[in-house]
């Protein structure tokens, strides 16, 4: 393993890596060498969100009375506690609110505890993601929109009270929510953006604004503390997120020199996990989304730092939502691939957490100043980061046709009512999920061959969906694709042999050190689509897996796919056909029942062939 490691994540990150695990092991063993890389900060001024309210309340005056309902109840039980966690399950956390508590375990850490004298992953604690999710401060924002609704003081003072309490309950360096740089950065900019707004309704007072330096200066030296951690080690959105923070709290502490070096840091770290196609180093479409959202506050932040983040980035980032663009189903949703922790870091819309055509049209319109969608409820976002009305944008519609994404290793094929997109990736990066030649299948608005989803890091559940069998992809025995140690560390990543674009199809190779490869070609048709693979490598037999939310009937041939008791298609093929219950998690914490085929066809002279016709209902 060792010799993988250093192959694949380099030397550089094997030493920073052991120096990072030495550092925490100091601080464990000699708790006041903690201070040798702890950095004094002078918060001087915090107002660096502008926001235009007036816009923000003409929008929401003119949303439905069910999108104003649901805003107004989602920021009266963040009142009570009751937190909707990762925009879809409601984690009830107390009244006040128990920042250290797990609501699903019903667990709570110690907050006397040094945050390094705390694990990540704890059977008993339970996903540690569920404590931090209320200390994001992700519900601020319902109670601006709730307060611009209905003028009641009562979701200023909910956020005023709230922050007051956090600070009380928060010791800097101690508890569970100072482990993370990414989330006191994140925490830092919530805050700021919601005591910006209320500030411009005259509602904030100076026991606010104290609060409010001292938790900007306190995720800022947190920043500070462990951004080796962030910069050298994990080197994904984590390293995104703590470079603003690093932003932010050089601004508010005017240091000219290090507000400058952030920006180019910054600079450099879009260069780095941005691919030129549009595609993002954490192979995981929620990432790319959460990295987007990242880059509009830093675009939008530009207004008061006098920084701009440089032409070469912005095409990139506009190259990202372009690439998300392509695989959009109408509804704005995209496939579920990569990993998915349920991260929407600013709901500033009423849209859906799986929509994505806001992020889309806002990165479109502040980057190219037009705008990629008529006008809708994903407006709402571009009113919070851009620096005008949605309407001054002008419409600049983009065809959906099929693309190759080659450096990201997506491919997409479209047709009429839906597309197709497959997955064959080159590894630069660290992956996280084995769905090598995954394919997804949209028509009608139905996600008819889908990915399964993340679940939680932290469960049994997730860590069998990051798996081969829980992809559209063919398994070997029980091979899997690539080698893991929990929770995230892959090694032995597959390579892709070859890959070639033909006419109206891709045909590609990849290789795996498990000792076989995977030849699949995807050929669309008159009437759907057509894949043929071709496995070789020692084994007894292969597995095909095709996971649905649709009705499966097997038939002579084949299976038939059943939507809302409507065939939406079928498919021939002459493997040995079993059809059994699996998991989908579309959402971080959730998961729902689905059927997955698994087509047996039994290895010979250590071949193993089989063709799949995907025949899509018309009309």
């Amino acid at each position: 393993m060792i010799k993988s490691l250093i192959k694949e994540y380099g030397l550089s990150w094997v030493f920073n890596r052991s120096l990072y695990s030495a550092k925490l092991k100091m601080m464990r063993a000699i708790p006041p060498t903690e201070k040798f890389f702890e950095k004094k900060v002078d918060i001087k001024r915090v107002n660096i969100f502008d926001l235009n309210v007036d816009l923000l309340e003409e929008f929401l005056s003119n949303l439905s009375n069910e999108n104003k309902n649901k805003i107004i109840s989602i920021a009266d039980n963040a009142i009570k506690g009751k937190i909707l966690g990762f925009s879809s399950v409601q984690l009830d956390y107390g009244n006040p609110i128990r920042w250290h508590y797990n609501p699903i375990t019903k667990k709570e850490v110690n907050k006397s505890l040094k945050w390094y004298q705390i694990s990540d992953f704890d059977p008993e604690r339970g996903d540690i993601k569920a404590i931090w999710e209320a200390s994001r401060f992700t519900h601020f924002f319902y109670f601006v929109r709730a307060y611009m609704l209905t003028k009641n003081d009562k979701y200023y003072q909910a956020f005023s009270n709230q922050l007051q309490n956090w600070l009380n309950e928060n010791e800097y360096s101690y508890g569970p929510n100072y482990k993370c740089g990414q989330e006191a950065t994140l925490r830092m900019i919530n805050a700021i953006i919601a005591y910006s707004a209320f500030n411009l309704y005259e509602l904030t007072d100076s026991k606010d604004e104290d609060n409010l330096f001292q938790l900007v200066g306190d995720s800022y030296k947190k920043v500070l503390s462990n951004f080796f951690y962030a910069h050298k080690c994990i080197k994904n959105n984590h390293t995104l997120s703590e470079i603003t923070g690093l932003i932010i709290g050089a601004w508010a502490s005017k240091n000219e020199k290090g507000l400058k070096s952030a920006y180019i840091l910054f600079d450099k770290e879009i260069d780095k996990q941005f691919l030129p196609d549009g595609g993002y180093l954490q192979y995981s479409f929620n990432y790319q989304r959460f990295a987007l959202q990242i880059a509009e506050f830093v675009m939008k932040i530009s207004e008061k730092t006098r920084y701009q983040i440089s032409d070469h980035s912005k095409k990139l980032i506009r190259n990202s939502a372009h690439l998300l663009y392509q695989v959009q189903d109408e509804s704005g949703d995209v496939p579920n691939y990569g990993s998915n922790d349920g991260a929407l870091i600013f709901p500033v819309t009423s849209c859906g957490y799986r929509d994505f055509q806001p992020i889309t049209n806002t990165i479109f319109a502040i980057v190219n100043g037009q705008r990629v969608f008529p006008s809708g409820l994903y407006d709402e976002e571009l009113i919070w980061f851009g620096t005008k009305g949605p309407k001054e944008y002008p419409l600049s519609l983009i065809e959906k046709r099929n693309e190759m994404f080659k450096s990201s290793g997506l491919y997409s094929l479209r047709h009429s009512e839906g597309f197709l997109m497959t997955v064959l990736q080159h590894f630069e990066t660290r992956p996280a999920q084995m769905d090598q030649h995954h394919i997804d299948l949209w028509h009608k608005g139905v996600n008819v061959f889908c990915d399964s989803g993340t679940y939680s890091y932290a469960t049994d559940i997730g860590k069998k969906l990051a798996l081969t069998s829980a992809h559209n992809t063919v398994k070997i025995d029980k091979k899997e694709q690539m080698k893991k140690r929990e929770p995230f560390l892959v090694y032995d990543w597959t390579k892709r042999k070859s890959f070639n674009q033909v006419e109206d199809g891709f045909t590609g190779t990849m290789l795996s050190q498990n000792d076989y490869e995977h030849t699949r070609n995807v050929q669309k048709t008159e009437t759907g689509y057509s894949i043929t693979d071709e496995v070789t490598g020692d084994g007894e037999y292969c597995v095909f897996y095709l996971h649905t939310p649709c009705e499966v009937r097997k038939g002579e041939r084949g299976f038939v796919l059943f939507n809302d008791g409507q065939v939406i298609g079928n498919v021939k093929t002459d493997g040995e056909i079993e059809v059994k219950k699996a998991i989908r998690s579309l959402y971080y914490l959730k998961e729902e029942e689905i059927n997955v085929v698994c087509i047996k066809v039994s290895m010979n002279e250590k071949k193993c062939n089989n063709k799949l016709e995907i025949v899509l209902k018309e009309g």
